[in-house]
């Protein structure tokens, strides 16, 4: 039987995406047939052209983006920081290092040719928004590649080179195509999309009705029984 395929697309810069990870992921852990679902992470640049300033902080950052305050700035990552903690989540944007996504991006379909993608996925959410790593530097992602256990002169070979940079392009066309503006941004079965991170709840919902509309049961109709012989024999 055909799993269920979910399309997440996500950049390790939002910590929104993290939150919707981990919303999905206790969905899943409640759903019966969470074994025949398949999650595939798509990648989705916020800034492609980012290129941070050495030494100007995440605050900083936020507020000049927005024309607002760092104060505003630290305010609302105090807001986003209790979200997180709701869902077992630690942030600490006084350690994030702002960075270009890029190669972070690369690795993580890296790590899909080695069965470990959702695994890089996590880790490199943890290393950006919570440890205060900085995802586009070349020793810590060559740290982070040993840590999943990917090839090393794989990984070294990506980070000198272009590889993988076709395919981050091909997953940001694809969300172009199907309007994505925002992320987190999944799609059940390219059949439904839920935008944000959503409440635990309507992933649950999301997942059943799937489920359900791809797997009709048989409907039992109404009215005298007809004959007909049972499994006994009796006719």
């Amino acid at each position: 039987m055909k799993k269920m395929q979910v399309e997440i697309w996500s950049d390790i810069l939002c910590p929104f995406c993290y939150i919707g990870k981990r919303r999905l992921e206790k969905a899943l852990a409640t759903f019966e047939h969470a074994a025949e679902v398949e999650i595939n992470w798509r990648s989705f640049e916020l800034d492609p052209e980012a290129n941070p300033t050495p030494g100007v902080n995440q605050y900083a950052r936020l507020a000049a983006k927005y024309g607002k305050s760092e104060e505003w700035a630290r305010q609302m990552s105090a807001n986003m920081t209790q979200m997180a903690a709701e869902e077992g989540l630690a942030f600490d944007f006084d350690r994030v290092v702002p960075a270009n996504s890029l190669r972070a991006h690369r690795l993580v379909h890296l790590a899909a040719q080695h069965g470990q993608q959702d695994a890089a996925k996590e880790r490199l959410f943890k290393a950006y928004l919570e440890q205060g790593l900085n995802i586009n530097d070349e020793a810590v992602l060559t740290c982070l590649g040993a840590e999943l256990d990917l090839p090393a002169a794989e990984v070294e070979h990506l980070l000198t080179s272009t590889t993988f940079e076709q395919e981050v392009r091909h997953d940001e066309y694809q969300a172009r195509q199907i309007g994505v503006r925002g992320v987190p941004y999944f799609v059940f079965d390219d059949k439904y999309a839920v935008s944000g991170a959503q409440p635990t709840e309507l992933f649950q919902e999301v997942l059943e009705k799937v489920w359900e509309e791809a797997r009709p049961q048989p409907m039992q109709l109404t009215g005298t029984a007809g004959a007909a012989c049972d499994i006994d024999g009796n006719c």
